[in-house]
């Protein structure tokens, strides 16, 4: 991010990935994410002005009330004015009514505000995670990035609709306050005002302290958050392992370390709303006094608790700012995560003038490139390689030889660092993504399924597609065989790992999701590793229907999957070391045939 400073960028590369590591953010409060906030203010402006304006009337009338008190106390009981008596009640009741009833729309109108403003920031958010790169995901633990999206937009909604307008409101109020406070008496409300000065210094001292505190409560809550994100992505290995004591205590340790600076973000708090407190009781017990023993004539019954009321109205907005500001800090910690986040580089995006892709005809080109993850160890050295359309192009090495690296080059996950990738003459990082992608069928590693029904997982490649489609993409693959015999077919709901099908099943229904996109490109990393023997044979029936009239590139280690491909490159060390048929590279007795007979003897 081009705000960050260099210090963050150090810490960030080298630690963010740790869920037991606190991420680092600046002391102070950037104005970059304040334009920010006021930028999702000013999209809600329509009801945050019809609130203000229902706030301003009913302060307003709220303040005229005392007003009629006094009147009532000072002439009409005297006086025994019965018929003045009862008007003033009618009006003080009037001033009431209406004051709570404009303060009910306006409570509406600020919740109205506040919700447009939470769904802009989780939209917003949300949809910048989904144009991110790899390395993004790669470099973070999930859990701290799943805190923004959901809690800690949360924990900010208040801040940013009620917090921000009753700031303005609470000082309006302050203004129209002193105004009434001295047209009743000038001296008494000298007084009142007097403390102000002495609390805003206060205030303006310990913000710094507060602002640290509750970053350190964002911190330690964000490593809780993802510590349980890993713990319950790898609770299988946890019970295999018998670690759940161990777990536990580091559990019980992250707890214990943001339970301590929660208090202490407490204390620091709760001394801003006990000093506003005690300076403005303070102040209240002066004007008493004042008022009986210093002012000459004594101010009367009425004029005390008129400006006594005044008194306590006017530290009242005084403490809710104190509340607010306390709001407000805690949020600024959150929405730094947040604003962060959104301005995070999307890396992996169309360039200026970025063209269309017309039909893919499959012609692939690797022309001398390398690549690394991390800027220093190089995974690709200098690769460079022909595929023809049609072509059935296996990739084959040692684990960590950059086989993966290959495709996700191909499928712009990643940026080529220096050479070119090009299909069909054209380098891909001059064409728009979906051009791209929409003409490729991809199948990772990972079978991921989404939460819904059978059908809704295999519709993933393709939107639109029919059921009969559907049913026909399953039965070229072979997944038909297993749909069928569940309770409700094609209608079978699922979670996102698959509750209730084998692991086979699920890469059986992730091969299906790809076939039905109709790729012109088809990538399948690792598509038959956990498929037993029976259920490969019908795989490979499939993958043969698909491949025709497509190039095709196939990861994997079982060479019942490869051994007919046209073209098999043994990778190693980020180097092409062979290429050839699987005829030529066994009469080569190379590498290839090394591992060939590794998995004979097997």
């Amino acid at each position: 991010m081009a705000f960050f400073s260099k210090k963050r960028e150090q810490k960030t590369a080298k630690e963010q990935n740790r869920y037991d590591m606190d991420e680092y953010l600046d002391e102070k409060v950037s104005l970059f994410n304040v334009k920010r906030v006021l930028g999702y203010l000013i999209r809600a402006k329509g009801p945050l002005r019809l609130s203000l304006i229902f706030s301003i009337f009913a302060s307003i009338s709220g303040l005229v009330g005392p007003l009629f008190i006094k009147t009532a106390l000072d002439e009409a009981v005297p006086n025994k004015d019965f018929h003045q008596l009862l008007l003033m009640g009618a009006y003080l009741t009037a001033s009431i009514v209406v004051s709570v009833a404009l303060s009910a729309v306006r409570n509406i109108l600020v919740a109205k505000a506040g919700a447009g403003i939470i769904h802009d920031i989780r939209q917003d958010l949300f949809a910048h995670l989904q144009k991110l790169s790899f390395s993004f995901f790669d470099s973070r633990p999930h859990g701290k990035i799943f805190v923004r999206v959901v809690p800690y937009v949360n924990s900010v909604s208040d801040a940013l609709s009620n917090g921000i307008i009753n700031f303005v409101i609470e000082v309006l109020n302050i203004f129209f306050i002193i105004f009434f406070m001295y047209k009743v008496d000038p001296h008494l409300a000298t007084v009142i005002v007097i403390g102000l000065p002495l609390l805003a210094l206060f205030i303006w001292t310990i913000k710094p302290a507060q602002r640290r505190a509750w970053q350190a409560v964002s911190n330690k809550g964000s490593n809780i958050n993802a510590y349980i994100q890993e713990s319950l992505d790898g609770v299988r290995v946890t019970q295999a392992f018998d670690r759940q004591d161990k777990n536990l205590e580091i559990m019980n340790g992250l707890a214990d370390e943001r339970n301590n600076v929660w208090m202490k973000a407490i204390y620091i708090s709760n001394t801003v709303w006990c000093s506003t407190e005690s300076i403005s009781q303070l102040v209240w017990s002066f004007v008493y006094i004042m008022g009986v023993f210093w002012m000459n004539p004594m101010a009367s019954f009425g004029m005390l608790l008129v400006m006594g009321n005044y008194a306590w109205r006017f530290w009242q907005p005084i403490i809710n700012l104190a509340n607010i500001y306390n709001t407000f800090i805690t949020a600024m910690a959150y929405l730094d995560r947040i604003f962060d986040t959104i301005a995070e580089p999307v890396t992996i995006q169309d360039i200026p003038n970025a063209v269309e892709f017309p039909f893919v005809r499959g012609h692939v080109e690797f022309r001398n490139v390398s690549f690394s993850y991390d800027g220093v160890r190089k995974v690709l050295n200098n690769v460079s390689f022909n595929g023809h359309p049609g072509q059935s192009i296996a990739i084959v090495g040692p684990t960590g030889a950059g086989k993966t690296t290959i495709v996700n080059l191909l499928s712009r996950f990643y940026n080529i660092e220096e050479g070119q990738v090009l299909i069909d003459g054209q380098d891909i990082m001059k064409v728009t993504l979906h051009s791209l992608r929409s003409q490729m069928g991809i199948m990772l590693q990972d079978s991921f399924l989404f939460t819904g029904t059978i059908a809704d997982n295999i519709r993933y490649g393709k939107l639109d597609a029919t059921d009969e489609e559907i049913r026909a993409a399953a039965s070229l693959i072979g997944a038909n065989q297993f749909i069928e015999k569940l309770p409700d077919g094609y209608d079978t709901r699922i979670t996102e790992r698959g509750s209730g099908i084998s692991a086979g099943e699920r890469q059986l229904l992730a091969f299906t999701r790809t076939l039905i996109s109709n790729p012109r490109i088809l990538i399948l990393d690792e598509a038959t590793s956990s498929i037993d023997t029976g259920t490969e044979q019908l795989v490979q029936e499939g993958i043969q229907t698909l491949m025709k009239g497509r190039t095709s590139f196939i990861i994997a280690h079982r060479l019942s999957t490869i051994r007919n491909c046209t073209q098999i490159m043994f990778v190693s060390d980020g180097q092409i070391v062979e290429s050839g048929t699987h005829e030529e590279l066994m009469a080569v007795k190379g590498r290839y045939y090394e591992l060939c007979l590794a998995q004979y003897e097997q």
